[in-house]
């Protein structure tokens, strides 16, 4: 590999690994009172639409505003959907929309318009992966500090969900969750 090359390759990691610990990025959300989609239900929207950067950062703004197992389950569900996804596509050998969606998770703003990160679509695959199994882990275990059997019975409807949409489970959420 060509040292331009190493060199993207550490810039795409870094940005990968900021992309997925980054907190906070976007708008505020209101309550469904005053009109605007109350948070949950946006990144719901943003799994639909593949949008797997904000869908996090929903769900982390929710456990800061209201810190449950509910909410942590959430985070975790949103890792869980963007491992299923990663690992659909790979299956699919769809390895340029693994690339896109790499690239998705650590845009911020239109300065990566003039300098887009690169990386191979299988390196962005198994990095992926990695920073999302350890994040699965450790929200796993926060969720199952605050209330273990209510984080298990919520992870029977995933699991219900997953198998009556084999295709499409990580663009929504289980039909009971009422996001």
């Amino acid at each position: 590999m060509t040292e331009k090359g190493k060199r993207q390759c550490r810039v795409m990691c870094a940005g990968l690994v900021a992309g997925l610990l980054a907190v906070g990025w976007g708008a505020g959300m209101s309550v469904a009172a005053d009109g605007v989609t109350p948070p949950l239900a946006r990144a719901k929207i943003y799994l639909a639409a593949g949008d797997y950067r904000r869908a996090i950062d929903v769900c982390r703004r929710q456990i800061d505003r209201s810190p449950s197992v509910e909410s942590y389950v959430s985070l975790l569900y949103v890792y869980h959907a963007l491992d299923g996804y990663v690992e659909w596509l790979a299956k699919r050998d769809e390895w340029v929309k693994v690339g896109q969606l790499s690239l998705s998770l650590f845009t911020r703003d239109t300065g990566d318009l003039v300098d887009p990160p690169d990386m191979l679509p299988r390196m962005a695959k198994e990095l992926l992966r990695e920073g999302i199994r350890q994040h699965y882990d450790m929200v796993a275990g926060m969720a199952n500090r605050l209330d273990k059997a209510r984080a298990d019975r919520l992870w029977l409807e995933v699991r219900a969900w997953e198998k009556t949409h084999p295709d499409t489970w990580w663009a929504g959420v289980p039909d009971a969750w009422n996001w």
